[in-house]
């Protein structure tokens, strides 16, 4: 058996920034009324013909860079998304083409909001089985193509864009209690009978959710299950460096950090500026946060998605 750790990170957004002010012109809005509920100022949208794929493989580029991997090196490959229009080829497939990876596995995940934690830890155990020693994990989504843009109370949530991670085998299973890079233990679950709470639907596709109850399960059920996460890593939360939870709204964002006891770690509030890009959002922070030189290299960093059938998955990692 084998660990894995993240080797490096990359992140795309689109050219165009939508402002609360743009929004307020086209629903009955305000800054105001949306930095209140939401805490988002600006978010990226993608061009009508700007792919989810395209923008996956502009992140995962820039991580492969990073990193210093060969691309023919990489030998599987994990989108997560849920706004992929076509059934097939699915989204990893069209990345591998554009980057020219040869002929890795290519496997797309639908977890929502919570699909690139559950996609590394997919990766993460794939690798310690011997079955893959490089991956590319990919959270992307076009989120926008499914906005009700008369519907204030959601079209100002959502924004486009892609992160992505570079994760390698180890020779030994790595302790992140100690200073060894590593990934940790996925602790992940959902709450089926609440699925509908969260809703992509039709075609077009439109986004709908049960606003009140995903902030209340999110502020008041998730925290216990992310301190679970710090006990199965052997981490406590005053240990961490850095807190990198989906944004989903900064309202969620904050209480959640203040339960959690993560009192001397950087919290990631990248919503403000991206807005909630579901899959994209955790590995899209996560870059940023590193790129900017805001986490240390080998701080232990709680990864944690939450969201679309009321899902999660969370894990702490070693930041590259």
């Amino acid at each position: 058996m084998t660990g894995s750790h993240v080797l490096a990170l990359g992140h795309y957004q689109p050219a165009k920034v939508l402002t609360n002010e743009d929004l307020a012109a086209m629903v009955d809005t305000s800054d105001e009324w949306i930095r209140s509920r939401v805490g988002i100022r600006t978010r990226h949208i993608a061009r009508p013909d700007e792919t989810v794929d395209e923008m996956a493989a502009a992140a995962a580029a820039k991580a492969l860079a990073n990193s210093g991997v060969a691309p023919e090196d990489i030998d599987l490959v994990l989108v997560a998304t849920s706004t992929a229009l076509d059934r097939s080829p699915n989204m990893a497939a069209r990345v591998a083409a554009r980057l020219g990876l040869g002929s890795p596995a290519v496997l797309d995940l639908n977890v929502v909001c919570a699909g690139f934690t559950h996609a590394l830890a997919t990766a993460d155990h794939t690798i310690r089985a011997g079955a893959a020693t490089r991956a590319l994990v990919i959270g992307a989504d076009k989120f926008t193509q499914a906005a009700d843009w008369t519907d204030r109370s959601t079209c100002v949530l959502l924004g486009d864009g892609a992160g992505a991670a570079v994760v390698a085998a180890t020779d030994t299973v790595p302790s992140l209690a100690g200073r060894g890079p590593g990934i940790g233990p996925v602790v992940w679950g959902s709450v089926p009978e609440m699925g509908n709470a969260v809703r992509i639907e039709g075609t077009p596709p439109r986004f709908a959710q049960e606003g009140q109850a995903v902030y209340r399960w999110a502020t008041t059920q998730l925290p216990p299950i992310a301190r679970r996460v710090c006990e199965r890593a052997g981490i406590t939360p005053e240990e961490l460096g850095a807190v990198v939870l989906h944004q989903a709204n900064l309202r969620i964002v904050e209480p959640f950090a203040r339960k959690l006891g993560a009192v001397n770690a950087v919290i990631a509030r990248d919503v403000t500026d991206s807005g909630n890009t579901s899959a994209a959002s955790i590995p899209l922070a996560l870059s940023k946060l590193v790129e900017r030189g805001e986490v240390e290299s080998g701080a232990p960093t709680l990864l944690f998605g939450f969201g679309g059938n009321l899902s999660y998955a969370g894990q702490i990692i070693r930041c590259p």
